[in-house]
């Protein structure tokens, strides 16, 4: 669990995303306008997968069907 606390899940699709995300904001900094985008951009301004919610319960989930 220290391992999973300190470097995240060991999800070869989330590693992966997470270095293609990094990739992908150094390019985007790369070429950014800072006249038109003062902050740069994040890794995690690409990841789509990073903050996902975990499950729900089934009564949550039954709660959105109505």
């Amino acid at each position: 669990m220290k391992f999973r606390a300190r470097r995240g899940s060991m999800h070869l699709g989330m590693r992966v995303e997470r270095s293609v995300a990094m990739l992908a904001a150094l390019t985007a900094n790369l070429h950014r306008d800072p006249q038109k985008t003062p902050q740069p951009y994040s890794w995690t301004d690409f990841a789509l997968h990073e903050n996902e919610e975990g499950p729900i319960s089934l009564a949550d989930a039954m709660a959105t069907w109505t």
